[in-house]
């Protein structure tokens, strides 16, 4: 047992490498080319047959007077009850060092309010949409404790 495979790693590496080299031989076969004859630039032209997609069927079938059947969905509106404006109130706050935003984003862990800061090259400013105002000025006072000077105005959509 010992003896077959001591020699199947060679016999095994022997055969893959004589069938590689017929394979490239039979793939790369040299055929020679009659020189005589000169080579002709084939100059008929032929198109091609536009192939018939799928789709074309379905847009045939509306000139037939068929037309096929679409999920209809309906959709009732009660449109008697009258509509509530809401006013946005929107905190704005300018924000100079990086305790301060620091201190900003602690407090506003605290309050649970969805805030973006905006970042131009000399300025950062905060701003929060909320439609609680009592909640904004709540947050002015105590940003005040931090020397940070916000604003609550109504927001309007321009």
């Amino acid at each position: 047992m010992q003896k077959i495979i001591k020699w199947f790693a060679p016999l095994l590496a022997l055969g893959v490498s004589t069938f590689l080299i017929f394979f490239l031989i039979s793939i790369n076969e040299y055929k020679e080319h009659d020189v005589s004859e000169p080579l002709v630039l084939d100059t008929n032209i032929t198109q091609k047959k536009s192939e018939k997609l799928w789709l074309d069927h379905f847009s045939q079938t509306e000139k037939l007077g068929y037309s096929f059947p679409v999920n209809e969905v309906y959709i009732k509106i009660d449109l008697d009850e009258k509509i509530t404006k809401t006013i946005t109130y929107r905190l704005s706050a300018a924000v100079l060092d990086p305790y301060q935003i620091f201190c900003l984003k602690e407090e506003l862990k605290q309050y649970h309010l969805k805030y973006y800061l905006n970042q131009d090259k000399h300025k950062m400013e905060l701003l929060i949409y909320s439609q609680d105002v009592n909640k904004l000025n709540k947050l002015v006072k105590v940003l005040k404790n931090y020397q940070i000077s916000a604003v609550v105005k109504p927001y309007k959509e321009e």
